[in-house]
């Protein structure tokens, strides 16, 4: 009985401490100002070309007519648009391919930091495009742009997933979807008719993109480095404990840091694993898989369509021309207040409820939108349902498969598999946008009412995968989730520990010696690297 009332008594004494150290302002601020300059601009690039495609592409056919003579015809003029739209996601593609040797080289938060020039070089050239008759610039810009994304979005939530205790580690991590449905609504309030949305104004939605990135360029540099990042890659200790101080809010942090030296001992070393070898690992097969299909649905769930085509598909609802701007604003909002949302329960619900409740309910609505798109015209109040349906969507998006993809590719790896992990979730996730960007524009036409149904049919498979495959992650350490996919990868967990490095296995005892030694000193020895 005296050792319950003591534990209770612990527990309450604890409670405030726990509340303190989880959300110091070093670490909000790193989580905002993180997301300003990153996330943030992805999403406003993904809804900003919307507003004023009507004016860019008359800039298109004049610029055309004054160089060869002659306007340009509707199917030309048609692929020229889909590829600036979706030459975004080839930029991104390329920004995924080479973060991993970037972030090793100049860690988490000076990748975010440097990346900006690739923002503002972007914004310059888009920005300058008109003025300098040239649509090139704006497809260029768009491309520079997408190499920026690239980047951040590997980065931003690896370095969220380093600084944030296990603990808020799924709210934390959803900092990444928030900012970006802020970045989609700020793109649609900027593109309204009374701001930038008007034939000489579009050039500064472009332009706006360098705010961020200064905002972010200034104040990030003075906030910590990931703290895991400076004791397993750079072995600096010192270091190590001044950003946990200042990201936990305490002066001990003693118990963390031990936690990360516990993993890397379970690592044996800190030698950063290639595609190859992450690839070959058995232990982390199905992590791999799950990540490819959790990011290929993100994309190919048809989110992506309803951004880049929203008049247009409002247009087909039969809503007026004029009424379109208003309403499109409406899903940039509902994306947003949903983002929110599934920030504040994650924690409580957990990551897989979310996700396979969110893709359940996009094929309801995806449903329920062909049947209205396709009977609109024989009943009046239809096209109100079509918008309910696509705002419905968006929600159900938003709860759930909208962030918590980035979310499980931080949990799912050890520190030195992330770069690589991120490198193939990256690469799944562009190659899925710029095919969704290029392609449904076609599909539309061809399929006409009908081509939601695509979408509905990739959310039911990502759902019936992720029902079978995908443990729950909430409040786990990375041990405890390894041990969960351990039978499906068909290992034991000493073959997990085995399988991390094939072939470069050494001495534990030799090698937390030398480690621990390393560590301690704030200095790299060879023999462990």
């Amino acid at each position: 009985m005296e050792n319950k009332q003591q534990s209770n008594g612990m527990t309450k004494e604890n409670n405030p401490v726990k509340k303190k150290v989880n959300w110091s302002g070093s670490l909000i601020l790193a989580s905002l100002t993180g997301a300003f300059g990153s996330s943030f601009l992805y999403g406003y690039n993904l809804s900003v070309v919307n507003a004023p495609a009507g004016y860019i592409k008359k800039f298109y056919n004049e610029t055309w007519e004054r160089r060869y003579g002659f306007s340009v015809d509707e199917g030309t003029l048609t692929l020229l648009w889909s590829i600036t739209v979706s030459i975004f996601a080839i930029g991104g593609l390329v920004g995924a391919i080479i973060v991993t040797p970037i972030l090793k080289f100049f860690g988490r938060k000076c990748t975010l930091v440097l990346n900006n020039v690739f923002a503002v070089a972007a914004a310059l050239l888009m920005s300058l495009s008109l003025l300098a008759g040239s649509f090139e610039m704006l497809i260029l810009g768009r491309i520079i742009m997408g190499v920026d994304a690239g980047i951040s979005l590997s980065a931003l939530p690896m370095y969220l997933s380093e600084i944030s205790p296990k603990e808020i580690r799924g709210s934390l991590g959803q900092f990444t979807a928030i900012f970006i449905c802020i970045g989609v609504f700020t793109g649609q309030v900027l593109g309204l008719p009374e701001i930038f949305g008007q034939e000489s104004r579009w050039p500064f939605l472009f332009g706006a993109i360098i705010v961020p990135s200064l905002i972010q360029a200034v104040i990030l540099p003075f906030l910590p480095e990931s703290p895991r990042y400076l004791l397993l890659e750079k072995h600096n200790r010192s270091k190590a404990e001044k950003a946990f101080q200042r990201f936990l809010g305490k002066d001990d942090v003693s118990q963390e840091i031990e936690e990360v030296l516990a993993e890397s001992r379970v690592q044996r070393n800190t030698k950063m694993v290639s595609i190859i070898q992450l690839l070959r690992t058995r232990a982390v097969r199905w992590q791999i898989v799950t990540v490819v299909v959790t990011m290929g649905c993100y994309q190919l769930c048809g989110l992506n369509a309803i951004w880049y085509y929203t008049n247009n598909i409002f247009s087909e609802s039969g809503i007026d021309h004029e009424t379109i701007p208003y309403v499109t604003l409406s899903t940039g909002g509902v994306e947003t207040l949903a983002a929110v949302f599934s920030g504040l329960v994650i924690e409580r619900l957990g990551r897989r409820p979310l996700l396979i409740g969110g893709f359940g309910l996009m094929v309801i609505f995806f449903g329920v939108l062909t049947v209205s798109l396709t009977l609109q015209n024989t009943v009046h109040w239809l096209p109100y349902l079509s918008i309910f349906c696509i705002l419905a969507i968006i929600a159900s998006f938003c709860i759930g498969p909208g962030g918590i993809p980035f979310v499980l590719t931080g949990e799912f790896f050890q520190q030195s598999q992330r770069p690589a992990a991120f490198m193939i979730a990256g690469t799944v996730n562009w190659l899925s946008n710029f095919a969704v960007g290029l392609l449904f524009p076609f599909i539309q036409a061809g399929l006409q009412t009908y081509c939601f149904l695509v979408f509905a049919g990739i959310c039911f498979a990502g759902a019936t995968y992720l029902f079978f495959v995908l443990p729950e992650t909430k409040n786990k350490t990375l041990h405890e989730i390894s041990q969960a996919f351990a039978k499906r990868n068909k290992v034991t967990l000493e073959m997990q520990e085995m399988n991390h490095y094939p072939g470069e296995r050494k001495s534990s005892e030799g090698q937390e010696s030398n480690f621990t030694s390393s560590v301690d000193n704030g200095e790299t020895k060879k023999g462990i690297v």
